[in-house]
């Protein structure tokens, strides 16, 4: 029994280990987060569009989220999207033309700087290299960045 309860732990806590983060998009500006899923609540902040968000739970049309500096409220649903952005946590964010600290250098981002994943380069018919990821800036420049520069993946 002792052996059953311990593989079961252990199982818990390794499925727990591997659920991968939701991300979403705020789609809509302005939107307001707020401190309880209602348009009664306290406003807490309010968001521009394509601000990426990770998904903590969701009710009835409300989604908790938690943004890149660790603001935890309640956005209505309907103001996100699957749309994947990413947003640079510390500036300069080195972006490389190949995904290798070697590479020449394409841009760096500040701080807060909004990049679009590059999608095509996250399917799983294409091999990543560990620890980069491939963005696109709104200017149209692109490149890897390291996924320890970014929040949003």
């Amino acid at each position: 029994m002792f052996r059953y309860l311990l593989s079961l732990l252990l199982f818990g806590a390794l499925t727990a280990a591997t659920h991968a983060a939701d991300f979403q998009t705020i789609n809509s500006a302005p939107t307001i987060l707020y401190d309880a899923p209602s348009q009664k609540a306290r406003p807490l902040f309010l968001y521009g569009s394509g601000v990426p968000v990770e998904l903590i739970s969701a009710i009835e049309g409300w989604s908790k989220v938690r943004d890149a500096q660790g603001t935890v409220g309640w956005v209505e649903r309907s103001k996100l999207s699957s749309k994947r952005v990413l947003q640079v946590r510390a500036s300069p964010a080195q972006i490389r033309a190949q995904p290798i600290d070697s590479a020449p250098l394409v841009f760096e981002a500040e701080e807060n700087v909004l990049l679009e994943l590059d999608e095509a380069a996250t399917s799983p018919m294409t091999t990543l290299t560990p620890g980069w990821v491939r963005v696109r800036h709104q200017d149209g420049a692109g490149g890897y960045v390291r996924i320890g520069s970014i929040f949003g993946l």
